[in-house]
């Protein structure tokens, strides 16, 4: 096992732990009615996370059925636990400004730099990040050492299951690709798209990208589906940069994403924090933007791609 692996390994413990401190945090609450099957939830996730690669995939697929089937009979509830002072908050608040901020900042800015210039990958450049810009919101803040476990545990409790959303939503858009549906699009798109017409395949292409990723959720898993069935036979094939093909793509997609409630951590979860009125007000406000950056996506693929 190389270190890159080791160091993923790591990253997917600390999640698991904050999965089994969200179970335990379940199970200290006697107001919850379904505590039991809530920290299961947590337990069984945090297992897959933790112990996955070493466990026959039948077994993970018995686990995931297990998460499937506790979600689907709503058992799986947020408990109660310390609550924030409001007072207290509000006297943090003005102590720090908007040096509060500044982790946030960092946790962005450090993965670009991790990812850029260090040999971890992707994925480990964001852990690194994480762990780095929690020292520095503890070396702010000047918090105990416990506010990272029980606010960890309080925010996870609050995102609850659709936090695991976008990783659901990637392994279907993988399982689609395998099931063929690829080819099922490419042969629906070669109805419609003109013989020749470069505008007309990225416009579909583009169109195709923002469709599936609202209804999936996620535009990566809409990523290798669409780019199988139009971006590669369509634009790639005549002729078109695989990289401005790729790149604009996926972010065409991202269009979809600001305008479903699949994407639940983008689009519903933030309301639900936030204490919003109305569940879709965030798709609503975003609605303009994604008109007018769809397409601009569509005219700097058809100028840039060829």
């Amino acid at each position: 096992m190389d270190f890159n692996t080791i160091m993923s390994e790591f990253f997917y413990c600390l999640i698991g732990a904050v999965f089994i401190l969200t179970g335990l945090k379940a199970l200290k609450d006697d107001t919850l009615a379904c505590r039991s099957l809530t920290a299961a939830f947590w337990f069984v996730l945090a297992a897959i996370f933790m112990v996955g690669p070493y466990l026959p995939a039948y077994i993970s697929g018995g686990a995931i059925l297990v998460l499937a089937l506790l979600t689907g009979l709503g058992k799986v509830k947020p408990s109660r636990g310390p609550g924030l002072d409001a007072d207290q908050s509000r006297k943090e608040a003005d102590r720090l400004g908007n040096r509060i901020f500044i982790p946030v900042i960092s946790l962005a800015l450090i993965a670009l730099l991790a990812a850029s210039f260090l040999p971890f990958g992707a994925s480990n450049a964001i852990g690194i990040s994480g762990v780095l810009s929690l020292a520095i919101a503890f070396f702010i803040t000047k918090a105990p050492s416990r506010s990272a476990t029980e606010e960890g545990a309080r925010l996870m409790d609050n995102v609850g299951v659709t936090g695991i959303l976008p990783q659901l939503l990637a392994a279907l858009g993988a399982v689609f690709t395998a099931a063929g549906v690829g080819d099922v699009i490419s042969g629906a798109a070669s109805a419609v798209i003109p013989e020749g017409n470069l505008f007309i395949a990225v416009l579909v292409y583009c169109a195709g990208m923002a469709l599936f990723t609202a209804v999936m959720g996620n535009g990566f898993g809409a990523f290798s589906v669409i780019t199988v069935g139009i971006g590669m036979p369509f634009l790639i094939a005549k002729g078109g940069d695989p990289a401005v093909v790729g790149v604009l793509g996926l972010t065409a997609g991202y269009c979809g994403t600001l305008l479903t409630p699949m994407a639940a951590n983008f689009n519903i979860m933030p309301a639900a924090l936030l204490e919003m009125r109305n569940k879709y007000g965030i798709i609503k406000a975003q609605l303009p933007v994604a008109v007018v950056m769809f397409a601009i996506h569509v005219a700097l693929m058809y100028f840039w791609a060829f």
